[in-house]
């Protein structure tokens, strides 16, 4: 009977021989996990599988790196930063926003924006765009994590690397400036 090794041992394992059991293990361990988060947070299962798989490579190809001393960070953690932050990228890039263009696209018959394509115009050349590019990048930032991509405080403060806290000081503080810039 062979013992289960700690998450520290299987990401130090892969991270040094490149280690196909521990990876296995490790991703048997926290796929699930991570494939039903990203579920929650995006609709399209085809994006949802991509990241995963993506968030899975970054780790088997090392350039996903993690620091378990000193940075009290556990694996579900930090596979879910990566995660997110792959899922971010989908969704802005040419993901879902870029196959709902395509198929949009396929179905208009005049060279007129599609309600989409003003609803989006107005965000970003609309006063709400004028505002959120006046905030700091840090109070963007927070904004963008928990109420574009729908995370948590705690979940924010994990894939921005700064405590709960203050995650919530920068989001009430972004609330306030948006609120005087669109009054």
């Amino acid at each position: 009977m062979s013992e289960t090794r700690s998450d520290g041992e299987l990401l130090r394992a892969i991270a040094a021989d490149g280690d196909r059991h521990a990876f296995e293990e490790l991703y048997r361990r926290y796929a699930p996990w991570l494939t039903a988060r990203m579920r929650s947070r995006c609709a399209d299962a085809a994006i949802v599988d991509d990241v995963v798989q993506e968030t899975f490579l970054a780790v088997w190809r090392g350039t996903a790196r993690f620091r378990e001393e000193g940075h009290g960070e556990d694996a579900a953690g930090w596979l879910w930063r990566i995660g997110a932050r792959r899922l971010v990228d989908a969704v802005r890039g040419d993901g879902a926003r870029g196959r709902l263009r395509q198929t949009l696209a396929r179905f208009r018959h005049r060279d007129e924006a599609s309600a989409e394509e003003r609803v989006l115009a107005g965000v970003e050349h609309g006063d709400l765009a004028g505002a959120l590019t006046r905030l700091s990048p840090e109070l963007r930032a927070v904004l963008q994590a928990t109420v574009i991509d729908g995370l948590t405080t705690r979940e924010a403060a994990v894939l921005l690397g700064i405590p709960p806290g203050t995650v919530k000081t920068r989001a009430q503080r972004a609330r306030k400036h948006l609120r005087e810039a669109l009054a």
